[in-house]
């Protein structure tokens, strides 16, 4: 249960948190919503990445027995970067960029997890997308041991179109998936690296992998047939801490 603090109850509330530039990781707004207020708040909305979910009021009544007027705001521990402006900063800096994608990972404490891998890595930022993303909340913090407080999170409305970019801006993208070429470690990870992991349901989209330069894959050993993402993720990223302190 995330702490009230990190939640803005009402429409006025929310609407004003939005125009204030408040970093909000989603809205919930209950299915029904029909006012002038409510028609404001979705007006607000427009050209932002926040996502906004439907859903029956039981659901937020479950939340808080506050007068939320059916909307629920949950701000964001982090404030969110764009990896267009980070990845020209990092180049002028003379640094060798290093990525991490998270394409559908849902649940807070792999994120988190992930995260702090990332930190210990020296990994340049997490990329996750606006919308089918775990949220930076409490739990998230909490599984990251502090790393989501200095790793850089880039929140974008299309992965696919920061993919395009980042090859364009010379990146190597690899992606782990069981449809792998080869082994992980047969991949070369030295360079400006983007390294995106899947969900564990799903893997990496398709249109996702369509942009990759290599899709690896870890093997597989015993009779489960994948590795929870969180230690996938530490698999591939620590062969790439070898590869590029070794280059």
């Amino acid at each position: 249960m995330l702490d009230k603090s990190e939640m803005i109850f009402g429409v006025r509330a929310v609407i004003e948190a939005i125009q204030a530039g408040k970093e909000i990781d989603k809205i919930l707004v209950k299915k029904d919503i029909q006012s002038d207020l409510s028609k404001e708040l979705f007006a607000s909305l427009k050209g932002t990445l926040i996502p906004v979910q439907r859903v029956p009021v039981e659901r937020i009544n479950r939340i808080t027995r506050k007068n939320h007027q059916g909307v629920i705001a949950f701000i964001s521990s982090v404030t969110y970067q764009k990896t267009e402006d980070l990845v020209p900063f990092l180049f002028e800096q003379g640094k060798n960029p290093f990525f991490v994608m998270l394409d559908g990972v849902t649940d807070v404490r792999n994120f988190g997890a992930i995260a702090r891998t990332c930190e210990c890595a020296a990994v340049d930022a997490v990329i996750i997308p606006a919308r089918g993303s775990a949220s930076v909340n409490a739990d998230a913090m909490k599984t990251s041991a502090g790393a989501l407080h200095t790793l850089p999170v880039c929140r974008e409305q299309s992965l696919r179109n920061t993919l395009q970019y980042l090859k364009d801006s010379g990146f190597r993208i690899i992606a782990a998936t069981e449809k792998g070429d080869y082994d992980y470690s047969k991949a070369n990870y030295t360079g400006p690296l983007c390294i995106i992991m899947g969900a564990e349901d799903t893997g990496v989209s398709y249109d996702n992998l369509a942009l990759c330069d290599e899709w690896v894959k870890i093997p597989m050993l015993g009779t489960i047939e994948s590795l929870n993402v969180s230690v996938a993720a530490g698999i591939l990223i620590y062969e790439a801490v070898k590869q590029r302190n070794n280059d």
